[in-house]
């Protein structure tokens, strides 16, 4: 494939990823659910696949896949890279025994998109959000951060 090519998927991505802008959170969202609702690896799942590829369905299998990109993160990431963070829930293995909890898409320069989940007035009301890049990078739970297309 070439960069060309690779540029014109990335687009695409983060066109369908600013279509799911506000759809509701659900913790173990099922990808027949989608679009109407998503968890974090649901919403990064469902957009790969939209744009042709298959990706596994949980956030420690999505860890393993891409070209795995090595810190300092800062200007080196493009759209469409995936960050996996640790999280209070999520799956463990060998490779990841600290866990990896929640995924995010990088969907421009200081912007990434993902399914976050929060708490109001004691119920869940996460939603598919966008945030600063830069914000995320700041977070000491970044457990690897992975190249797709």
């Amino acid at each position: 494939m070439n960069s060309q090519d690779k540029e014109n998927l990335r687009n695409r991505l983060i066109e369908l990823a600013e279509k799911q802008l506000g759809r509701p959170y659900v913790y173990g969202a099922a990808p027949s659910a989608a679009p109407r609702i998503f968890d974090c690896s649901s919403l990064v799942q469902y957009l790969y696949e939209k744009i042709g590829f298959t990706l596994p369905r949980t956030t420690i299998e999505q860890a393993r896949m891409g070209k795995r990109l090595r810190p300092p993160y800062r200007g080196k990431l493009k759209a469409g890279d995936i960050i996996l963070l640790r999280g209070k829930v999520g799956r463990y293995d060998r490779l990841y025994p600290q866990g990896i909890g929640h995924v995010i898409l990088v969907t421009g320069p200081d912007e990434v998109i993902h399914a976050k989940f929060r708490k109001v007035g004691g119920r869940d009301a996460g939603e598919v959000k966008r945030q600063r890049l830069s914000t995320i990078l700041k977070r000491k739970d970044i457990t690897v951060v992975r190249r797709i297309i």
